[in-house]
């Protein structure tokens, strides 16, 4: 968010585990939790594509042992636990047409990956990619956001659970907050769209707006001005891949932060560590929420840049939106440097232990945004004090 704007409404998104491209971006990474199980040093590059009774599988697998994954089992396992389980709905985990089309990865790519020396595998693929925290909430990302994942997963639960058995998971969320010199000030409105079965919309209208004034009753931001928007067609019956076809990576800007900040554009779902895309873009998240954990800056924007098979990256850049307490040259300075955070790829990944996730899946953290849970290794906050000891000796 630009520094110039004193008052100004911003509004995020979220989309729930049945969204038809949460479903692709879940399956894909239910691949690449297998394929990490059976070889480490796999290279995955998975996407899948779902509509009516219909899953597909293509892109780029190299991995020991991966005649062994019944990929189709693997979807269906995903599918059955986000809860499509009526034949009748166009969409089910027990009858869909299912297409592999996964094939080695291409020798000209790993090539440029792999190295004799580990320490200087080279980056998967070149481009930008960016990390970002803001002090403004708990989980160190924009309220927007968060909020609208709250509402999400919320409300997963309670259908999980049966407590509301008119849910059904296909559903979106978009919370719009009002700043006033860069600080919340209240929620104006929600938007939420779910996927029901036949019930009337009173019924509908009643349910859902209980259960987000429950979610944003703690932030205190809910003013009697608030607007609350519910399933505003006024009908949504058909959902998930049987009413709108998903995609892996569709869903970039909700997996990261909300629109605040800035996108190299890369998407997450379905791709190994080596993937710079993703896990460059965990590890600068995981700088700059300890840059903002120190009290070095109220929010921290990162940009790494590399070419495809080097290992060093291509530059830093550091921006601290005009809340930084030390210079954006010093903090990017600190990152070059190599001397708390290691941005080539083999270190990163080690550093993250990407390759062996242990208490977490990929495909487990990839609905309700990539950041945020004190779960996944790249949330930590291990490196607080180390970053305030090295500025000081910077000054």
């Amino acid at each position: 968010m630009s520094k110039l704007l004193t008052r100004h409404v911003y509004t995020s998104e979220s989309v729930s585990e049945g969204h038809p491209d949460k479903v692709a971006d879940a399956v894909s990474d239910a691949i690449l939790d297998a394929c990490l199980a059976l070889d480490d040093r796999a290279h995955v590059a998975c996407e899948t594509a779902c509509g009516k009774n219909l899953v597909v599988n293509l892109g780029e697998i190299t991995c020991r042992g991966f005649e062994t994954l019944n990929t189709k089992a693997i979807a269906q396992e995903v599918i059955r636990r986000v809860g499509y389980d009526n034949p009748a709905d166009g969409f089910c985990w027990q009858d869909f047409t299912y297409i592999n089309n996964l094939h080695a990865q291409s020798p000209d790519i790993d090539q440029g990956v792999s190295r004799a020396d580990p320490e200087e595998q080279g980056a998967g693929d070149q481009g930008m990619m960016y990390g970002y925290a803001t002090n403004e909430t708990p989980e160190f990302l924009p309220l927007p956001v968060v909020c609208s994942h709250r509402i999400l997963a919320r409300l997963a639960e309670l259908r999980h659970s049966g407590a509301i058995e008119w849910l059904r998971p296909d559903s979106k969320a978009q919370v719009s907050v009002l700043y006033e010199g860069g600080k919340p000030q209240e929620i104006t409105s929600v938007v939420c769209s779910h996927q029901t079965r036949e019930v009337s919309e009173e019924t509908i209208h009643a349910g859902l707006e209980a259960v987000i004034r429950e979610v944003l009753a703690p932030t205190g931001l809910l003013t009697n001005r608030t607007a609350f928007h519910l399933n505003p067609t006024g009908r949504f019956v058909i959902g998930g891949p049987a009413g709108d076809s998903g995609v892996t990576g569709r869903k970039i800007i909700v997996d990261t932060y909300g629109g605040v900040g800035s996108h190299g554009g890369g998407a997450f779902s379905g791709k190994d560590p080596s993937k710079v895309d993703r896990s460059a873009a965990y590890y600068a998240r995981y700088a700059a929420k300890q840059i903002v954990a120190a009290g070095l800056a109220e929010k921290c924007e990162i940009q790494v840049a590399y070419a495809i098979g080097m290992a060093k990256p291509m530059s830093i850049n550091v921006s601290t939106y005009g809340t930084g307490k030390v210079s954006e040259e010093a903090l990017a300075q600190l990152l070059l440097s190599g001397e708390l955070f290691d941005f080539r790829p083999a270190a990163l990944i080690r550093d993250l232990d990407l390759t062996h996730p242990k208490g977490w899946s990929y495909s487990e953290n990839c609905t309700y945004g990539h950041f945020g849970r004190t779960s996944v290794p790249w949330e930590r906050l291990d490196r607080v004090e180390a970053v305030r000891e090295a500025i000081g000796d910077r000054r």
